[in-house]
């Protein structure tokens, strides 16, 4: 029988392996797109990479420890509309990283040898991503 702090321990256990493998995931997707480079390199300031990095770890770490805490932010119209832009142009930023990516596709498949169901591929992934979507929002 397992006590209230073995319990406690296997939950927080549980919650940190959890959160270490979001946050790893975040990370090498970040990574891999290659999101702040590109953005340092776009914007012709590269020597400010570091501070783009420790705006991206610190905004990680800031809402995570608003998610877990009971802060309630009463924002003016206006404050709610720069909070909106600034999500968007990041959310902006890892779709246009993301349609980058899909130009690696057809490279893909025609390695593997999927050459000829390069379409069905790509149909397979969006119906994917629509479906689980659906579900995600009507049911569970």
């Amino acid at each position: 029988m397992i006590t209230l702090f073995g319990e406690a321990f296997l939950a927080a256990f549980i919650g940190l392996a959890g959160g270490i493998a979001v946050g790893s995931g975040m990370v090498a997707f970040l990574v891999v797109l290659d999101i702040i480079p590109r953005l340092a390199q776009i914007t012709k300031s590269f020597s400010k990479i570091h501070a783009y990095e420790a705006a991206v770890v610190l905004g990680s770490l800031m809402f995570t420890w608003v998610d877990f805490s009971d802060l309630h932010m009463h924002l003016f119209p206006m404050g709610a509309a720069l909070f909106g832009l600034f999500a968007g142009c990041f959310v902006g930023l890892l779709a246009a990283a993301l349609t980058e990516i899909v130009n690696v596709l057809p490279i893909l498949a025609k390695r593997v040898g999927m050459d000829s169901y390069r379409i069905g591929l790509l149909m397979a992934m969006i119906f994917g991503k629509v479906i689980g979507s659906l579900f995600e929002w009507l049911i569970y």
